[in-house]
């Protein structure tokens, strides 16, 4: 077959043209916009995987991950235990923190800071807000008759800047609603008092011997 010159060509009648309304063209063009989210859709759903799929539908993991939006969580690290004594009592006694200051003896009037809880870790009382971590320490006398006996033997032989933590078994506890240290407002008061028959665990810091 013989090939056509470019000239011959450009001769050739064409096909007309049909021109489209603009009801036409509105309607060409939202069937071509259906047709293509009907493809994007069906594809997405079948083919992608599960995490660019759910990118698609709008779930954004990096809102999960970026630690910006989610920290983690600090690890709650035990504290170092440089010793560990158990008295004729029964009080059993951690040494966290040695402390470098003046030694509390039987009869001073000390200064302390203390967390008491449960043995299963439920929260009691403490001097130390748990949320602003405002402290109002309290001013007890090492006097077995007006503090509870086993925190008199915790306290005992502290260095002031030391920290202990004392499992204190409920003959050795509070045998005496009066004895302190115990809370001045009603609700914590009698959330104390409530556990005075099961041992408690004080966590005590020796601020200072007055």
């Amino acid at each position: 077959m013989e090939a056509l010159s470019f000239q011959t060509l450009l001769q050739l009648p064409s096909a007309p043209r049909k021109t489209l309304s603009y009801v036409e063209k509105d309607q060409s063009k939202n069937n071509v916009a259906k047709n293509l989210h009907e493809q994007v859709h069906s594809s997405t759903a079948k083919r992608l995987p599960r995490r660019l799929f759910l990118q698609y539908i709008g779930f954004c993991p990096v809102l999960f991950s970026n630690p910006v939006f989610a920290a983690p969580m600090p690890e709650m690290k035990e504290p170092e235990i440089i010793r560990t004594v158990k008295l004729p009592s029964g009080v059993r006694i951690q040494e966290i923190v040695e402390g470098q200051g003046p030694v509390a003896r039987e009869g001073d009037l000390v200064e302390i800071n203390y967390v008491c809880r449960r043995t299963n870790g439920y929260f009691v009382h403490s001097t130390v807000d748990q949320f602003s971590g405002e402290s109002a320490p309290v001013i007890l006398p090492l006097d077995e008759k007006q503090i509870i006996e086993g925190l008199k033997e915790v306290l005992v032989g502290m260095k002031t800047g030391g920290k202990r933590r004392a499992l204190i078994p409920p003959s050795v506890g509070y045998t005496n609603e009066n004895l302190k240290p115990i809370p001045e407002e009603f609700g914590p008061r009698r959330s104390l008092l409530s556990h005075v028959n099961e041992p408690l665990i004080f966590e005590v810091q020796l601020l200072k011997v007055l």
